[in-house]
Order: C-alpha cells, then sequence, then structure tokens
C-alpha cells in the first residue's frame, strides 16, 4: 500500500498556501525519510506520486521515453484539449522528442556565437550600470530595482525591443507564475505577452536585426523554421528561462549570503569562489519547485507499480535537500564541491535551455554587488512572491553604504 503524501508531511502539496514562506521543507523532510515516493491526492482525479528524493527525481528527468511532458502536462492540473491553458506539442516545456530535438537545435541555432559573445559583454556593462543606480543612495529595493532588472535589460538586448518593454514583460511574467491559470489576472497576463510575442515576430520579419529573435525566425531545421505559435510559446519559455530562474536565484542568493554572514565574508574576500557559490544559490534556494510528468507505459519507480497514464510530480527543493546526496544539506556552503543539484532540471531532454545564461547573470550581478554595495543588510521585511510553483522574492529592501558612481568605462 502507497502511503498518502498529505498524512506523512502534513501539508498539502498543491495548495498554494503550502508555500507561502517558501517551500516546505519540513514536509519534504519527513516525506524522504518515510516515503520518497508516495501516493498525493488532487481535486477529484487520481492523483499522482510525489518524489522527493534525488534518486528518483534523476531517474524520471532522464528517461523522457517513459515519462512524457506532452502526454498531460507538466503542471499539477492536466489540461482539457479545449483548455485556452493547453501547451502540449507546440511548447518546448510540453513536447516530447523528436519535436522537442529538433525545436531545440533550431533554438540553438539562434544564439550564434557572436551574438552570445556581445551579450556576455554586456551583462557586466549592464550589472554595473544598475548598481550605479542605486549605490549613492545607500538603500533600495534589491529585487526590483537589482535582481529584477537585470534580466529585463538582457531580454531587452537579446530580443531587440525597447529596455521599458523589458520591464513591462517581467512584471507580466511574475503574475503569471503567481497560482492556477484559472485566476482571471493570470490568464490576462499571459494574453498580453502572448500578444507581444505575436507583434515582435511580425516587426521582425519586415524590419529584422542582429539579435535573437530574428535568428529564430530565419533558422531552419530540414527546411521548416519555427511556427508562429512555437515562436509564441519559446517567447513565453525564454522570458521564464532566462528571467525568473536569474531574478529568484539572485534575489534568493543574497538573501542567504544575508542570513550567513560568515558565508558573505568569505565570498567578499575571494570573489574567485563565485561560481560554486553559485551553484550553492541554486541548490539552497532551487528556484522552479516541481515538474510534473506522465507514463508512457507500465513501469515502476522504486519499486512502486505506475500504470500507463499514471503521474508523478519531481519536487526539487526536495532533492537539493536529500541527505544522501548532500552532507548537512540544510547548511549554506559557498564552497561545497561536488554538488550535482536538480536545481535546472535532474538532465535530459528537457534540461533548462537558460541555465548558463542565468549563471552568468548572476555571476556578473553579484560580484559587482559585493565589491561595492559594502555592508549590506536587511533593512525591511522580504515579501515573497505569491507563488506555488517559483521560489521566488517579490520585494526585499536593503541598506548598505553610499559610494560613487562608476559611470561608463
Amino acid at each position: 500500500m502507497i502511503e498518502d503524501a498529505i498524512s506523512i508531511g502534513g501539508v498539502d502539496l498543491t495548495d498554494p498556501n503550502s508555500y507561502l514562506t517558501g517551500p516546505p521543507l519540513d514536509a519534504f523532510r519527513k516525506l524522504r525519510e518515510r516515503a520518497p515516493v508516495a501516493w498525493h491526492p488532487f481535486q477529484e482525479g487520481p492523483g499522482f506520486l510525489a518524489l522527493t528524493g534525488y534518486d528518483e527525481v534523476v531517474a524520471v528527468s532522464r528517461d523522457s521515453a517513459t515519462w512524457s511532458s506532452e502526454t498531460d502536462g507538466v503542471y499539477f492540473e492536466a489540461p482539457g484539449p479545449d483548455s485556452p491553458a493547453d501547451m502540449r506539442g507546440v511548447m518546448m516545456l510540453t513536447m516530447d522528442p523528436p519535436r522537442h530535438t529538433a525545436l531545440r537545435k533550431l533554438v540553438n541555432k539562434g544564439f550564434t556565437p557572436r551574438q552570445v559573445a556581445r551579450l556576455n559583454e554586456r551583462i557586466a556593462e549592464m550589472a554595473r550600470d544598475l548598481v550605479d543606480n542605486v549605490i549613492e543612495q545607500g538603500e533600495c529595493d534589491f529585487v526590483q530595482q537589482v535582481a529584477g532588472a537585470l534580466p529585463s535589460y538582457v531580454i531587452s538586448e537579446m530580443l531587440g525591443i525597447p529596455l521599458e518593454d523589458g520591464f513591462r514583460l517581467y512584471e507580466l511574467t511574475e503574475i503569471t507564475n503567481a497560482g492556477q491559470v484559472q485566476d482571471a489576472r493570470i490568464a490576462e497576463a499571459g494574453m498580453q505577452i502572448f500578444a507581444y510575442a505575436a507583434e515582435l515576430a511580425a516587426r521582425k520579419r519586415v524590419e529584422p536585426g542582429d539579435d535573437i529573435a530574428t535568428s529564430l525566425l530565419n533558422a531552419e531545421i530540414n527546411g521548416q523554421g519555427l511556427t508562429d505559435m512555437e515562436f509564441n510559446f519559446f517567447f513565453i519559455l525564454l522570458l521564464n528561462a532566462g528571467g525568473d530562474t536569474t531574478r529568484n536565484l539572485v534575489a534568493g542568493g543574497m538573501l542567504a549570503l544575508m542570513e550567513n554572514p560568515a558565508e558573505l565574508a568569505k565570498l567578499e574576500k575571494d570573489t574567485s569562489m563565485m561560481s560554486t557559490a553559485v551553484e550553492e544559490m541554486l541548490r539552497y534556494i532551487s528556484p522552479v519547485m516541481w515538474f510534473l510528468r506522465t507514463a508512457t507505459r507500465d513501469t515502476e519507480v522504486r519499486g512502486m507499480p505506475v500504470e500507463k497514464g499514471g503521474r508523478v510530480a519531481m519536487f526539487y527543493p526536495s532533492a537539493n535537500r536529500d541527505e544522501t546526496k548532500f552532507p548537512d544539506p540544510d547548511t549554506f556552503d559557498i564552497t561545497r564541491t561536488p554538488n550535482p543539484h536538480v536545481a535546472f532540471g535532474g538532465g535530459g531532454t528537457h534540461f533548462c535551455l537558460g541555465a548558463n545564461l542565468a549563471r552568468v547573470e548572476s555571476s556578473a550581478l553579484l560580484s559587482e554587488v559585493l565589491a561595492r554595495m559594502k555592508n549590506v543588510e536587511l533593512a525591511g521585511p522580504v515579501q515573497r512572491m505569491q507563488s506555488m510553483f517559483i521560489n521566488g522574492i517579490h520585494s526585499m529592501p536593503v541598506r548598505f553604504t553610499p559610494a560613487h558612481r562608476l559611470g561608463r568605462r
């Protein structure tokens, strides 16, 4: 008899209220100890298996032949064929090979070496500008003015759009990641992003530029390029993969450093540790909290039988705290090595497309912040994003020692 995840962990993992203060780590720990594969009810349907152990999450992530992202989508609620939220087969996130493989190759062609090199150079410049904007004040909202602003700069640069559009798009993504698709406000924000993507594609076809949007629209595999629908959905995925991950990684990472002053001092003294520090932030924070998969055949997980059509949910914050893989998993250690976290997924077909971009952005911005925003500390309450899917911070007031602007070099 498979044990009930709610009775073991004490919380409903599909209830937004369970995530108001962040991932329910105590519940995850209880589940890992007693039942790393546990049945979880959902609404009036058959429910799913909650996977909270590291090995199970990795095994499912790397076997896209057995575990489909497309059959019933990747969220708790499987979309019906007439649902406006049905992205199956048109968005990479909810697509299986071989179409997913072909589309990912097409997307990779959009990131030409010249564009990536130029972007890397610009990211350091953007980070300097962002710190310049607040450095003389001695205080700021770290999320709104620093961590959340850089992805807006980057997406604008990548797509060749005005900076103010980049800011507005990220405001919209924060809304869309807040909860369930049935919420009218969330649906409206999604429609606005979709409409912007369609307008951008039409404009770039008429007025192409040296940007990734134009490259994507022109790239072909076997004589076929992106359809309008695929471009629109890729645009939405790009906003999330390249933006939300960075924003929440930098904000959550900075909070972890302030809450662990010894680690903050260590990193300020030796920024060559930044690479391992960012990996530890990814593990410790886990910006994306879960995705679901559907069995394409009768199979099993950790000896538990799963019939074809059965669903499993991979809980990344729990896998990243698995005691069998990470010594002292609740300790924030910027020197942790090795660190095989699953913050970008457990590998396989759906490994996060924006992983490298998120690492580059985060390293550049945190390096600039630590070099110039001295004696940084919280100056007010931290307001978390209202989301059961994204582990993020909406607002985080900080104070620091004022300094002079550097300006453009």
